[in-house]
């Protein structure tokens, strides 16, 4: 079921977490920060909204991490009622697609409710003080291939923060599949 994010609430404070990856290590949100800030994006194995976007969202995040800032993916479905989005299903996927970010897994969902994550993908852009400035869409595009002449929304709105601490006043929440929230 489609479900739209909430708008930027700006400065909010990241959540704390550390959290396991699929390639062994457990890391925290202050190791995964660059030092221009942090991209958490909430994303699963299963969702179409997620699949479509998938080697955007690789490329967007390799240009966000020459912007000095850290990039991190995270799932946190319940992966009783959707065990696509198992832990060993999750490092299957970073492995088979060469995620250029760690793929965290929120098994609690406590990162994602302390987030205020909706659906995935859910973008949450954090400046060098952990306070949210981009809380928008990939871009326009959808689960749809980006035609070349389209903007790189987030790409644009984490450079802004990278450069100036600050991001874009106009921010388009973005759509996906709820999250799998367990009983």
């Amino acid at each position: 079921m489609a479900t739209t994010a909430e708008t930027c609430d700006f400065d909010a404070p990241a959540p704390d977490f550390t959290l396991p990856a699929t390639d062994g290590r457990v890391l925290s949100r202050d190791e995964l920060a660059g030092p221009n800030g942090l991209l958490v994006m909430f994303i699963c194995n299963h969702c179409p909204y997620v699949l479509g976007i998938l080697d955007r969202l690789m490329d967007d995040a390799r240009a966000v991490q020459e912007m000095g800032l850290g990039v991190v993916a995270i799932c946190a479905n319940d992966a009783t009622t959707h065990p696509a989005d198992s832990f060993e299903n999750m490092a299957k996927l970073a492995v088979e697609k060469g995620f250029p970010f760690p793929y965290l897994h929120d098994e609690s969902q406590a990162v994602a409710r302390a987030s205020g994550a909706v659906c995935t993908p859910d973008f949450f852009g954090y400046n060098a003080q952990m306070g949210l400035q981009y809380r928008g869409r990939l871009d326009a595009a959808g689960k749809k291939a980006r035609p070349d002449d389209m903007p790189r929304e987030l790409v644009e709105a984490m450079r802004m923060v990278a450069d100036t601490g600050e991001g874009p006043r106009e921010q388009v929440p973005s759509m996906g599949c709820s999250i799998k929230w367990k009983a």
